[in-house]
């Protein structure tokens, strides 16, 4: 095939007669070598995920061979990432490498993230350790704070459960007003704050570094991290109670 047909019937005679050998492709040849039906590549393209297509005419364009790629990038996002449009349009202006990068990096943090899921706790076993009433456990599972699942409670859960046992048995518990929704004050200031890390370590470590020694830098950061939170939650603390003394003198 020498030259491309054209689309909707128009002329193959036209502007500049582009060849399938310069890399440009039919819209069915993109259908086909893409896996993605033609109604759906149109769909990409009126949703601006795919850069417009060399027109030569009102009714015939030409598609460069980059656009199989992307379209199968587009169709991985949205079957196996569930991404919506707008999010995977917002992936791709940063580049299609950049977007992979992007991926592979999730998929191995995620991966050993994951891996430390197990082993459970069962329910019983949490409340026998840790002394922890079911109704307060049943509440935090209600809250989204807990994860548990038909096998228990993750190593993360866990560690939660032992941080609320520990404020309990110092007195922080209902008989003074402390009750397991004050955890949400916590849950949605560090929801922000852990959306901003994620995109700031995945924009510089993504296609800058190795997958596995971003993994590894990330788990070395985990204990400062915490240390680093601890450390600024006391002075910030101090701070507001100065700055609350100051006001009422």
């Amino acid at each position: 095939m020498s030259r491309a047909d054209p689309i909707d019937g128009a002329s193959a005679d036209g502007h500049n007669g582009f060849a399938a050998g310069e890399g440009l492709l039919k819209m069915r040849d993109l259908a086909a070598a893409s896996g993605v039906s033609a109604g759906t590549i149109k769909h990409y393209l009126r949703e601006g995920l795919l850069p417009d297509p060399v027109k030569t005419s009102r009714n015939m364009a030409y598609y460069p061979s980059e656009f199989v790629e992307r379209i199968r990038l587009i169709k991985q996002l949205q079957e196996e990432r569930f991404m919506p449009l707008k999010v995977i349009k917002g992936v791709l202006d940063t580049g299609p490498e950049r977007a992979r990068a992007l991926i592979e990096l999730e998929d191995r943090v995620l991966e050993r993230a994951l891996a430390g899921e197990h082993p459970r706790l069962s329910a019983a076993e949490v409340r026998r350790r840790y002394g922890v009433p079911k109704e307060v456990l049943d509440r935090l599972a209600e809250l989204e704070v807990l994860t548990p699942n038909t096998r228990g409670y993750s190593p993360l859960d866990v560690q939660v459960v032992e941080a609320i046992s520990r404020f309990r048995a110092g007195g922080y518990d209902e008989r003074i007003g402390f009750t397991v929704y004050d955890t949400l004050r916590y849950k949605r200031a560090l929801e922000q704050l852990v959306k901003e890390e994620v995109g700031v370590l995945m924009e510089r470590l993504a296609g800058e570094v190795h997958p596995d020694r971003a993994v590894e830098l990330i788990e070395n950061g985990a204990e400062p991290l915490g240390n680093l939170m601890a450390a600024l939650h006391s002075k910030l603390l101090v701070a507001e109670l100065q700055r609350q003394r100051a006001a009422r003198g």
